[in-house]
């Protein structure tokens, strides 16, 4: 079988010698490629915003003082990455040490054997003690060794501006489908956008499909989809979508919302032009960092049980890292690795990003109400997921994406969305 994104692999190896003159290249062709006195380690990583360059900043100054190495550090724009890093390792310039998504992609990688196993690594430095074991099974774990060393974690929960829902009369936070429903229609008659969305770049949609077939179908129907075993033209689908569409309908969401990105959805929020808005816990951060005082100015709570006995699964990514199969210092990288994975490391990103910590020992005590309560949400979930994008091949995360996104721009055009997703899916989960 011939996925498109094995075929994506053959152009990507087919231009990457010229891509190192490419503008995409050129972002990461400079990650590329410990020193050659084998004191230098390289590591590329999509953490590029304020938020990422903030905790990368206290990072590589811990890790040089851990590891006595001195490290490349080569920040590469989140979008941009993607084709980034594929060029980098198809070409032959592989960092020592790159960033990657748990789930689907990292198995892709995986697959492809553009990543070198951790199982020694992970043996040396103990870390079943300190990374708990149903993350490392989740996000570690590939064809039964250990590829990616998880670095941090988010939470997708209902984020919201606790005055605005005051103002129009919630004050006790829904904990069904239909309280929601309820609260949305209070929002919507007193004037105010229940619901903002900013999906310019396509993925930030995906969370509502996610947790309306998560908790209408389940995760076990919702991980037959993911791998092919389901289709998207079932019921079980069409039911999450049209609970969606009737949101639409109504008036719930801001006009126009892929022609917005998450922040934007997000200012609203927290200037009160809309509610509540989907999203990570990444977006604490965001608001933090723009002085919006946690519990006042934002809180959480968990996405409401929809179908009464479906398990309540929490949903998010985790970012972990990978050592190259190529890696041009391997001793380098394994030091750096193991600063990456210390508590110290792990503490100041999820301080930084809004994020949570795999490791266990991580000092995370300072973070804000609002983050204690994401953390208290996964610990107690009956499983926790891969968002869409991540729990997919990536040779159908693409035109699922796409096929989200279009829904969102023409939500009466379901059925046709549907099949044409179906029809991607068969492509990309055809058997020889």
């Amino acid at each position: 079988m011939i996925h498109e994104s094995t075929r994506r692999w053959s152009r990507v190896a087919g231009f990457a010698a010229l891509a190192v003159f490419a503008p995409l290249a050129l972002a990461g062709c400079g990650s590329g490629g410990g020193g050659a006195d084998g004191k230098t380690v390289s590591m590329a990583h999509y953490f590029s915003d304020a938020l990422g360059a903030k905790a990368f900043k206290s990072i590589t100054t811990l890790c040089t003082q851990q590891t006595g190495r001195t490290i490349k550090n080569s920040p590469i724009q989140h979008e941009a990455f993607k084709d980034s890093i594929l060029v980098q390792l198809a070409g032959g310039n592989p960092p020592d040490v790159y960033s990657y998504w748990a789930g689907a992609k990292t198995q892709y990688l995986v697959d492809q054997k553009r990543m070198a196993p951790l199982d020694d690594f992970w043996a040396k430095n103990d870390l079943d003690k300190s990374i708990p074991q149903s993350l490392s099974k989740a996000s570690a774990e590939y064809n039964g060794q250990k590829y990616l060393l998880p670095f941090d974690y988010h939470y997708v929960g209902v984020f919201y501006n606790p005055k605005v829902m005051a103002k129009a009369g919630v004050t006790t936070m829904p904990k069904t489908w239909d309280e929601l429903m309820a609260a949305a229609a209070k929002l919507k008659a007193a004037g105010i956008t229940p619901f903002a969305l900013g999906s310019k770049n396509q993925w930030p949609a995906q969370f509502w499909f996610d947790y309306l077939l998560l908790r209408t179908a389940g995760p076990d129907y919702r991980q037959k989809l993911m791998a092919g075993q389901a289709k998207y033209t079932d019921p079980q689908v069409k039911t999450a979508f049209s609970m969606w569409k009737e949101l639409f309908d109504k008036g719930y969401f801001n006009k126009s919302p892929n022609g917005i990105d998450w922040p934007d959805a997000a200012d609203m929020v927290s200037k009160g032009q809309a509610a509540m808005t989907l999203n990570g816990t990444w977006v604490t951060g965001y608001w933090d960092d723009n002085k919006v005082p946690a519990v006042q100015g934002y809180d959480m709570f968990p996405f409401p049980e929809v179908t009464p006995g479906v398990p309540q699964a929490a949903l998010g990514p985790v970012d972990g890292w990978a050592l190259s199969t190529a890696a041009p210092n391997k001793a380098a990288a394994d030091d750096l690795l193991k600063c990456l994975s210390g508590p110290e490391a792990q503490r100041d990103m999820a301080l930084a990003q809004g994020a949570l910590a795999p490791n266990k020992n991580a000092d995370l005590t300072s973070q804000n109400e609002v983050m204690h309560k994401a953390a208290k949400e996964v610990q107690t979930a009956s499983t926790f997921v891969f968002n869409y994008d991540l729990a997919t091949p990536p040779e159908m995360s693409e035109p699922g994406l796409n096929m989200i996104q279009k829904f969102v721009d023409d939500p009466s055009k379901l059925d046709g969305d549907l099949q044409e997703a179906q029809s991607a899916a068969d492509g990309a989960f055809k058997k020889n």
